[in-house]
């Protein structure tokens, strides 16, 4: 069964969780398996990574940077990938990410996630709590990764 992968970072207000469970929920209506990790609650394996077709990555804008567990995800996968690539490069990337009114983080955040593979349509970003049309969004990033992840 295809797999994709929703890493994400949230804990404030739930937004970025909410947004990711829109992902899920488009991954699933595409017939793929979604697993869902929010990095607040602890660190991400990133050896577990390497069995997921595509993922997506999302966070909240925190002073004009994206969630330093994401940060540590990502220096977790770039030890590995020196050590052995097989499984962490290439993927299909999508990208999420909520603000309160700045959303300064997507740039850094499109750079360094876009890195990791091909990223799948544009950041969906939201404005505080998302809205109806944003998790549409969502949903269609999530399909479109379930199909992307072969």
């Amino acid at each position: 069964m295809r797999r994709v992968l929703v890493l994400y970072h949230s804990q404030q207000y739930g937004n970025t969780e909410t947004m990711a469970e829109a992902v899920a929920e488009g991954v699933r209506s595409a017939g793929a398996e979604a697993v869902l990790h929010n990095a607040n609650g602890g660190r991400y394996d990133v050896e577990q990574y390497r069995g997921f077709g595509a993922v997506a990555f999302g966070t909240p804008d925190y002073y004009s940077y994206f969630a330093g567990t994401l940060k540590v995800f990502l220096d977790d996968w770039y030890f590995a990938k020196g050590e052995d690539d097989t499984g962490l490069v290439d993927k299909p990337v999508g990208l999420f990410l909520s603000h309160g009114g700045g959303g300064a983080a997507k740039e850094p955040f499109e750079k360094l996630f876009g890195r990791l593979g091909t990223v799948i349509c544009g950041t969906v970003e939201s404005l505080r709590e998302p809205s109806t049309g944003i998790l549409e969004k969502c949903r269609e990033l999530g399909r479109r990764l379930a199909e992307a992840a072969g």
